[in-house]
């Protein structure tokens, strides 16, 4: 087999995307909706099967690492377009093109009535067009190019219903939270540049001892250090992490095949796989691994804890992912990086499943969303009911299934750890898992057991509306909960069969085997199963999957998680009076968790707020006073010295020959004097 991958047939994995995604833009009203999703499909279809290639093909031993363009030359440096495919990199590839191919096949039924049909399509090529250049990049500069388009293009998508003011309001909101973070992640790119000389990723890395030795201008902190916790602010932004995490929930104005698309495998993995790609860098800063725990922890516990009063059947599904991306960036912080990418990659298929599962119970309730307008739709929607049931089953650890192999290895992972915090974030991922089986199995039965509520009134809090219920389409009819036609539930099988069987698969090579042993650039960090006394104890213990899922029974995880489930049962489908109890009990804490610890009115009333007061200072005295008093002063002095020479001028020849001759005096009165001298 060849070491070397074929440039042309990489180079096709991105632009078979793009050339959907342009078609379909351009050209939306020529060739029609079906024309629309034809093209798309097939050029994200090709990027899958073109990825699947090169999957084996790296299995095999071969890789690529080059240029294929370079755009600009300043003096040693260059600005270039470069691929470097390996392990990692190869099963990014593979998770994003099948993740965004089920969300195409799926989107056909989704947005079967919608507006803009064509154009959504275009938009989710080009998605899976960013975010395919970002995994694939070689070099610092195009790595920026797709974290700035999946940025740029989740803008669109989520603001994808632009009459509506919240959905105008849920992208804006995600675009400038985002800036936040692209802000120090462009200044931890700059700090690299500017101490190791060059964009590409491995010279940079080859140059890391170096940049370590040395510590920040003008301060003892250590250089590295900070450049490392600039590129996480990065992370932080993009992956949704504590405090950078309030555009997550909103984004879930945008439609369901989206939601999915953003969180399960391209935006918020983005930090996931830049932190892991960077591990070179970060693996020399201990102080930077901390921060990153910290924040992983937090993000982990108590996003979970918000997704337990939530009623909209979205955002249970949205706080679940920040939940478990905080799993993973605690297993980056505790240098456990195959262990982040393993539970990467076992998420992004029971996550879509349980967006897509929720997209399609959405569309069975003809658009409510209101999980208290449900119930019982388990016997209407059998294949929906079933696949949901999968999700909900591998996103709490269950044994067997693809997330507990993940979940329980990292919580491993974190116990071994001494690293400073984690402690606290072995103890956060510890309970998130209670946590997470509450709140899962609370929108599972709230929708899918007990009383059919939607025969009921509205409930009174719920936002289905006249106007709630029209802004998706036009066909909101009395009518009962019905299944998805087959273009919706497909998708939801396919996913649902990896959610069950990808983590047996994967655990060995991934974690215990030679699966990141010949990565380019980072090889000896990323593989660091063999080094990492928590995975090196793990090896030792692993026999296999079916053995590690039996041995689940004696841990704490699994009868946390089952904990969760009885007490979810008990609240929702024995005592379901029982919930407005402790919401009355617990009102300050219900109140507090409502309102989303009130991160965004402090967002609000702070920064945002702030920002206007700095703007409207800057404004004032800087436009006002300072550019416009120059602009205004100058043309008021001129006025002034117009009026004073326009007193010269009288009209009269003798007046201008006697200025004349007094002109020509004081000129020979000067040549004189500097002859003189």
């Amino acid at each position: 087999m060849a070491t070397t991958l074929n440039e042309n047939l990489l180079l096709a994995i991105p632009l078979a995307p793009l050339a959907g995604s342009l078609i379909a833009g351009l050209f939306g009203k020529t060739v029609g909706r079906a024309g629309a999703h034809t093209v798309t499909i097939l050029g994200v279809a090709i990027a899958f099967v073109l990825s699947c290639m090169t999957f084996f093909d790296v299995l095999g031993g071969a890789s690529f690492n080059a240029t294929i363009y370079e755009w600009m030359s300043v003096g040693g440096l260059k600005f270039e377009v470069g691929f470097l495919v390996d392990s990692l990199t190869a099963l990014m590839m593979c998770v994003v093109t099948f993740v965004s191919l089920m969300v195409h096949i799926y989107t056909i039924g989704y947005m079967e009535h919608e507006e803009g049909y064509q154009r959504f399509f275009s938009y989710i090529a080009l998605f899976t067009f960013a975010m395919l250049m970002l995994v694939m990049s070689n070099n610092f500069l195009q790595l920026f190019f797709g974290w700035e388009a999946v940025g740029l293009v989740s803008y669109l998508l989520i603001g994808f219903y632009f009459k509506r003011e919240s959905a105008i309001y849920a992208n804006m909101k995600a675009f400038m939270v985002n800036r936040v973070g692209d802000f120090g992640f462009l200044l931890g790119i700059g700090l690299l540049l500017a101490y190791g000389g060059s964009l590409n990723y491995s010279e940079v890395f080859a140059k890391g001892h170096e940049i370590a030795a040395l510590t920040f201008p003008g301060t003892s902190w250590n250089l590295l250090t900070v450049a490392c916790i600039c590129l996480f602010v990065g992370a932080m932004g993009k992956s949704a992490q504590f405090p950078l995490h309030v555009w997550l929930p909103d984004s879930m104005e945008g439609p369901t095949p989206i939601s999915a698309l953003i969180h399960a495998a391209t935006m918020v993995t983005a930090g996931i796989f830049m932190v892991a790609r960077m591990s070179p860098l970060f693996e020399l800063s201990e102080a930077a691994l901390s921060f990153i725990v910290v924040i992983g922890a937090i993000t982990a516990l108590f996003m979970g804890f918000l997704g337990i009063v939530q009623n909209d059947i979205k955002r249970v599904v949205a706080y679940s992912t920040l939940s478990q991306l905080g799993y993973m960036t605690v297993a980056l912080g505790v240098s456990a990086y195959p262990v982040a990418i393993f539970h990467l990659m076992t998420h992004a298929f029971f996550k879509a499943l349980l967006f897509l599962g929720a997209g399609s119970v959405i569309i069975g309730m003809h658009h409510d969303q209101d999980m208290r307008n449900m119930g019982g739709l388990r016997k209407y929607m059998p294949i929906t009911w079933i696949t949901s049931l999968v999700g909900s089953l591998a996103l709490i650890g269950t044994p067997f299934f693809s997330g507990f192999y993940s979940k329980d290895s990292i919580i491993e992972a974190v116990k071994a750890s001494h690293l400073a915090g984690s402690g606290f974030a072995y103890f956060a991922v510890v309970a998130s898992v209670f946590v997470t089986a509450l709140y899962s199995f609370r929108m599972y039965f709230l929708v899918f057991h007990g009383e059919e509520r939607f025969r009921h009134p509205k409930h009174p809090d719920s936002p289905m509306g006249a106007e709630a219920a029209s802004h998706h389409d036009d066909h909101h009819h009395a009518h009962e909960p019905h299944e998805s036609p087959w273009v919706v539930w497909l998708p939801l099988v396919l996913l649902a069969i990896p959610s069950v069987i990808a983590g047996a698969l994967g655990i060995g090579p991934m974690l215990y085997g030679d699966f990141f042993k010949n990565g380019i650039a980072f090889d000896k960090v990323i593989y660091i199963g063999q080094n990492h006394p928590g995975l090196t104890e793990m090896a030792e213990e692993f026999q296999g999957w079916a053995l590690m899922g039996a041995h689940a029974f004696s841990g704490l995880p699994v009868w946390l998680a089952l904990a969760g489930v009885v007490v979810a049962w008990f609240f929702y489908m024995k005592r379901p009076d029982l919930p407005e109890v402790v919401q009355r009990t617990f009102a300050p804490v219900h109140k507090l968790l409502a309102n989303a610890y009130y991160l965004d009115k402090i967002n609000e009333v702070v920064f945002a707020r702030g920002a206007v007061a700095i703007g409207r200072g800057l404004w004032k005295e800087g436009d006002v006073v300072v550019i416009d008093g120059v602009v205004n002063g100058s043309a008021k002095f001129i006025g002034w010295f117009a009026t004073v020479i326009r007193f010269l001028q009288s009209g009269y020849i003798y007046h201008y020959a006697f200025a004349m001759i007094i002109g020509m005096l004081g000129l020979l009165t000067l040549f004189v004097t500097l002859g003189g001298k």
